[in-house]
């Protein structure tokens, strides 16, 4: 299936030079001149990946990356004339999952969406299931597994998230510090330990006798989420 990328952006140029680049290089691309549009069609075209402009009129691009985050994970490119580190650093602790300041190279603009669509591997929207026992609910900064509904704090959320995100791939603590802390400069892991046991605490709560506990920690390199339909292909596989 080809990827389909939406583009929110207002510069009618720089509209036809973006999807130029991206349907040469074999995308689908849907676009909105605005952010009120771009999230209409967020949600009803469910694309693999938003180039996003910052400064779009109706609601601007960090409304919109905010609106995005409650909606899904997918991989967000920001690409914008703001070209001041505070507002690159900003939009990645605001969800941006890259940054690129206009102008920019063609090439390096498909190169980076090619590594983020790479790096994405499934992405998750409000309300959808992940595996048989769990369902994300951002709306309320929930989950529910095992069908018992489970409040999280923000962190605990972000951290649950960014795991999914990646499940069955080992997420380093550095990973998880940089992206649900927002702490490039952290090397304390003893924070990301004990959210991790308050995670477990209120799913292994939730789930009662018999469920799963899906966060596994991986000695000297982070942790990874692992489904119960994963869990039991690998007890089926034997040691």
């Amino acid at each position: 299936m080809v990827p389909e990328l939406l583009i929110v952006e207002d510069d009618a140029a720089t509209v036809v030079a973006l999807r130029g680049l991206l349907v040469s290089a074999g995308y689908e691309v849907v676009t909105a001149a605005d952010g009120r549009e771009g999230l209409r069609l967020l949600f009803s075209q469910r694309p693999d990946l938003m180039v996003l402009d910052l400064m779009v009129p109706g609601l601007d691009g960090w409304r919109v990356m905010a609106r995005a985050r409650d909606m899904s994970d997918l991989p967000v490119l920001v690409v914008s004339g703001l070209d001041e580190v505070g507002h690159r650093v900003r939009a990645l602790r605001a969800g941006a999952d890259d940054y690129l300041v206009k102008p920019f190279h063609g090439e390096e603009l498909v190169a980076r969406v090619e590594a983020l669509l790479r790096r994405a591997g499934h992405r998750q929207w409000a309300g959808e299931r992940v595996g048989e026992h769990l369902r994300l609910v951002p709306e309320r900064r929930a989950v529910v597994w095992y069908g018992g509904e489970v409040r999280l704090s923000d962190i605990e959320y972000r951290l649950l998230q960014l795991l999914v995100r990646n499940r069955g791939r080992v997420v380093t603590t550095k990973q998880l510090l940089t992206r649900v802390w927002d702490d490039e400069g952290a090397v304390d892991g003893e924070r990301v330990k004990f959210a991790v046991l308050r995670l477990r605490r209120k799913l292994r709560g939730a789930a009662g006798q018999g469920g799963r506990d899906p966060v596994e920690a991986v000695r000297g390199l982070g942790y990874r989420f692992i489904s119960a339909e994963e869990a039991d292909s690998d007890e089926e596989k034997g040691p």
